[in-house]
Order: C-alpha cells, then structure tokens, then sequence
C-alpha cells in the first residue's frame, strides 16, 4: 500500500489513502480541488467572495454563479431539515462551511476518479468518503472514535454500496461550534453513514443541532445510518451500529 498522502486545507487535516499509487499530477489536482472551494469560501479570508458576502460587503445577487449555487444549496438542507441546518449565525453573518466541506470532499473524489483511481479512502477532519475496498479486498473501515475518551474507538463501520461516507459531528475538540435549536443540547456526538457524503455532512450537523426531533425527521426522510451519543450516557443507533 503506498503511504498515505497528508495536506492541510479548509482548517484542517486530509488524509487520502489510495491502493495505486498517487503521482504527482493527481495529488496537486487533489489538493487543488480543496483549495479552489477554501479561496472563494473561507470566512478567514478578508478578500474572499465568502467574506465580502457574509460579512454584507456584497450583495447576493453579485456573488458568483458558484456561490449562489452553494448559498442556495444550504438554504434547502436548512428547509429539509426545519432550520436544524442553517447558513446563517446568529450574529448575521452567512456561513457556508457546512456544505463548502463536504463539496471539497466531493470534488477531490472526482478528480481520483478522472485520474484513473477505483480504490481509495479520503478522511478531511473525521469526515470520510470512499470508492471501492482495501488492497486486501476488504472494504474500507471507518473508525468512530469515544465520545468521552478522544485517543479511544467507540466502533468501527464497514462501508459498503450506499454508505460510502460517514460524517461525524460533536463537541469534544471544538466545543459548541454548532448553533443548537431552542435548548435542545441532547447529543454529544453524531455519526451518519449515508451514499453522498453532503449528505452524511450535513444531517450529522443538524442532528448534532437539531436533538432528538430531527434525527426522527431524518431517518425518516433519508436512506441513512445513525449512532448518536448524549450527555447522560443514552445511544441512539441504527441496526448496523448494534450487529
């Protein structure tokens, strides 16, 4: 197995694991794929398109096509999800990292994809996607590390047709980063498994937002797998997370 290919981008780690080797064209044009989302949409860039509208330096209607697209986007998973999800802080300003991240994810399996690789594992921060299995044939493992004790796993998932990604959300290393719904602060930590990794991206931040209402409005509106732990100890699990 060749050794993983490490980067920084988006605020965090990416870890890309192939069974082919990488060169050096497919590894820039990965890293490239991030880049080109984190330039136009990081809130940490003064002169970034991101910044100029979110902080209302510029109106909506004179962003990009791209960004408009993305904006939008966010504004039907916070409709799908009743707000639990939402672009907005509550200090105004329009905050699309909850989606530019995991289409960062999106676009850099696309580019294996364009650059010939079939089998691969792509972990940015603890959020995953993959295509096709292991050297060995086996598929891909996702650890889900203990809510209560960062250097331990809490399980493993097998990733398989239709839950290529998984997505975990909480509050151990970054604290209160989700804008929670009402006083609903049930949950801790919010794994999903689902096809897409937007998908599995942005329900594990509403879920982590929204309680114990909106994981029942997202099981029930998603094909998605669910393992969410909370303050007082209660786990909430799909079947493949009790097998």
């Amino acid at each position: 197995m060749p050794p993983p290919f490490v980067f920084e981008t988006m605020g965090t780690v990416v870890t890309l694991v192939t069974v082919a080797p990488l060169d050096d064209a497919t590894s820039d044009a990965v890293r490239a794929a991030f880049q080109a989302l984190d330039d136009r949409f990081s809130l940490y860039k003064p002169e970034s398109e991101a910044s100029l509208v979110g902080h209302a330096r510029m109106g909506l209607k004179s962003a990009s096509a791209e960004y408009q697209e993305v904006y939008w986007a966010a504004i039907a998973w916070s409709e799908a999800t009743d707000r639990a999800f939402t672009p907005h802080r509550p200090d105004g300003v329009v905050d699309l990292s909850g989606v530019v991240k995991a289409r960062g994810i999106q676009a850099a399996g696309d580019v294996l994809s364009r650059h010939g690789h079939a089998d691969w594992c792509l972990n940015a921060g603890g959020d995953v996607l993959v295509a096709g299995v292991q050297e060995t044939g086996e598929p891909w493992i996702v650890g889900i590390v203990d809510p209560d004790d960062r250097t331990a796993l809490w399980t493993q998932f097998a990733t398989r047709p239709g839950r290529l990604a998984v997505a975990t959300s909480g509050i151990q290393e970054r604290g209160e980063h989700v804008w929670r719904m009402a006083a609903d602060d049930t949950f801790t930590q919010v794994t999903v498994a689902a096809a897409d990794i937007e998908t599995a991206d942005v329900l594990a931040t509403a879920i982590l937002a929204g309680g114990v209402t909106t994981l029942q409005l997202a099981q029930g509106k998603y094909d998605i797998d669910v393992l969410a732990s909370a303050h007082d100890g209660r786990v909430w699990a799909s079947p493949v997370f009790t097998d």
